[in-house]
């Protein structure tokens, strides 16, 4: 059976984020100081459903990424991203909340917003940032 297209967005989101470092993880199975970033898919977010990626830095949560299939307009993903990155359950690390980043991605075409700007919007990059960078 072929993956779905969904599915197969999150297999290349995957391998882009091992290739900049991240330890991609599902969330049955996760821990967050397996390595410096730790990207978890599906995390529950109560009351928000589920970011496909939630991303860990040094052991706190700092962004989101959320996958769309091939072909799907970026753009208007960013306000499902808002969301997520404002769901974060209580208890939980994070680096601040709301969360400072986002992405949204179909795993060929990457965007990302950075909440510590003075005005956030999302804009294309190529890659996924590197956990080190985000932890700067």
């Amino acid at each position: 059976m072929a993956p779905q297209p969904e599915q197969e967005a999150r297999g290349n989101i995957d391998v882009l984020l091992e290739a900049a470092g991240w330890h991609v993880c599902d969330a049955s199975a996760a821990n967050i100081h397996a390595a410096r970033g730790v990207a978890i898919r599906e995390f529950p977010l109560p009351g928000h459903g589920f970011a496909d990626y939630l991303l860990y830095v040094d052991g706190k949560a700092a962004g989101v990424i959320e996958a769309k299939k091939e072909g799907v307009t970026l753009t208007g993903v960013e306000t499902q991203s808002d969301k997520y990155i404002q769901g974060l359950p209580a208890g939980l690390p994070c680096w601040r909340k709301p969360l400072p980043f986002s992405y949204q991605s179909t795993g060929v075409e990457n965007r990302f917003t950075n909440g510590l700007d003075p005005t956030p919007r999302s804009r294309p990059v190529f890659a996924f940032h590197k956990p080190k960078l985000r932890a700067e």
